[in-house]
């Protein structure tokens, strides 16, 4: 059953012993008083959080439930925004403020119109049909870039089975022409993915590299297409999923899978070195910075949804 209203924070005592200070460098966005809160319950897989300023709103994806939630920054409180969602995974914004989600089922990259219509950006590539969208994010330039592993097709509990008739890849949509590029033919299992603040780099996660899932890193060419990449993060314990950076350039990662000692949020400096981590009672499958200044931190979780305040702010 979802919970409508905030269940509180996790620990009754400062600091909280649940936001752990790795290196040094992190002590500095750890605020002293600030605790884990769990905002909602009752998802079975929550995923693609985002925040809605001008609503005071976050919107979230309950992807086996096929349905979107929001929750409500003035009331504490949650309801549906829709259902069915297309299985929706990954959601962020565009850059004139409108919703953009990554559908499995609807094997599709939509845009919510200011009057909740929903316009198809893209689902198809070269006639084929895109296999199940998982992750978003929009340049500064406006141009959509977002990951198509097959992960939907193999159940109807995220999506639908059906053929894969593509490649998993990383396309890049192009903001004037529409147009859709491949700007990744080579990760095994595509998934998070997000900019550095100055658009510089894309962070990918590849999700089925052996022996254990990695962060790579691009270097952005003209904003338009992408060169070299190397290793950035080997996730030797645990997984990474959805993730940010704030506008320091650390990458603040979802984390779990396996060994519950590591679920939560793993935070990562420019460099790939662990600097902070957040634990969490599961899993933490994506997130988001939002609030009035941008320093809130949404965890979306197996199923909870979960926030902290720190003293980062999103890159935006």
């Amino acid at each position: 059953m979802l919970d409508v209203g905030s269940t509180g924070p996790l620990s009754s005592i400062y600091p909280d012993p649940a936001v752990q200070i790795l290196d040094q460098k992190f002590a500095k966005y750890r605020l002293f008083n600030a605790s884990v809160e769990k905002l909602a319950s009752g998802t079975r897989w929550g995923e693609g959080p985002v925040w809605f300023g001008d609503a005071r709103c976050l919107l979230w994806s309950d992807l086996p439930n096929d349905r979107i939630l929001k929750w409500d920054e003035t009331a504490s409180a949650v309801s549906v925004f829709r259902r069915p969602s297309g299985h929706a995974n990954g959601n962020t914004r565009d850059r004139a403020g409108r919703l953009i989600t990554c559908e499995h089922s609807g094997r599709r990259v939509t845009r919510t119109e200011y009057d909740g219509s929903i316009t198809v950006i893209i689902d198809r590539f070269e006639g084929k049909r895109l296999n199940s969208p998982n992750d978003v994010v929009v340049a500064s330039d406006g141009a959509i870039w977002f990951t198509d592993p097959p992960f939907g097709l193999s159940s109807f509990y995220e999506g639908a089975v059906a053929e894969q008739e593509l490649n998993p890849n990383v396309y890049r949509v192009d903001p004037i022409t529409g147009q859709a590029a491949i700007v990744v033919d080579d990760c095994a299992g595509p998934n998070g993915l997000c900019f550095s603040p100055d658009e510089k780099h894309l962070y990918v996660v590849e999700s089925r590299a052996i022996p254990t899932r990695r962060i790579r890193v691009f270097d952005v060419i003209d904003g338009r297409s992408l060169g070299a990449s190397r290793v950035l993060i080997e996730a030797s314990g645990g997984t990474p999923d959805g993730f940010r950076c704030d506008m320091d350039g650390n990458i603040w990662a979802g984390w779990g899978m396996g060994d519950p000692k590591l679920d939560g949020v793993m935070i990562f400096d420019p460099e790939g070195q662990p600097i902070g981590r957040i634990a969490l009672p599961e899993r933490c499958a994506n997130l988001c910075f939002g609030g009035r200044h941008g320093n809130r931190l949404f965890m979306a979780c197996g199923h909870g949804l979960y926030a902290l305040y720190v003293n980062a702010r999103g890159a935006v």
